[in-house]
């Protein structure tokens, strides 16, 4: 079972699709682990380049875990108009479910401006368990 999100700002569509990933996790640690696959389309009429992320990542405990970091899978990419980049990446949970939510500061080659970038909010589950 996937969960997706999706959301556009300053003409950047983020598509979002999440899965749990029984091979990498150990229930008995307790320890589930989720995929995600981010695509990232530039419908602007500028190029831009992914500088840096943060996540919100939270259990189903409530706990609340921030991740920042340069780029994504140690790239930052560049995308002109009309191009896309795409990765898939990881995160572990100390629960069956969760919840992330993030943004991707980028920057316009053009004006050399700064803006951030929505990452809508999505469910990581193990079965048919949900956090609203």
């Amino acid at each position: 079972m996937h969960t997706t999100s999706e959301a556009i700002t300053h003409g950047i569509r983020v598509k979002v699709r999440a899965r749990y990933s029984s091979e990498h996790s150990n229930p008995a640690q307790p320890m589930w682990f989720f995929l995600y696959t981010i695509t990232l389309e530039n419908e602007s009429n500028e190029t831009v380049q992914l500088l840096h992320r943060h996540w919100e990542i939270t259990d189903a405990n409530g706990n609340v875990e921030h991740v920042r970091g340069p780029g994504v899978v140690g790239e930052q990419p560049v995308l002109r108009p009309g191009q896309s980049f795409e990765y898939t990446s990881g995160c572990p949970l100390p629960t069956p479910f969760g919840f992330m939510k993030g943004e991707y500061r980028m920057v316009s080659e053009t004006t050399g401006e700064t803006f951030e970038v929505d990452i809508a909010g999505f469910p990581l589950r193990f079965g048919d368990q949900t956090l609203n």
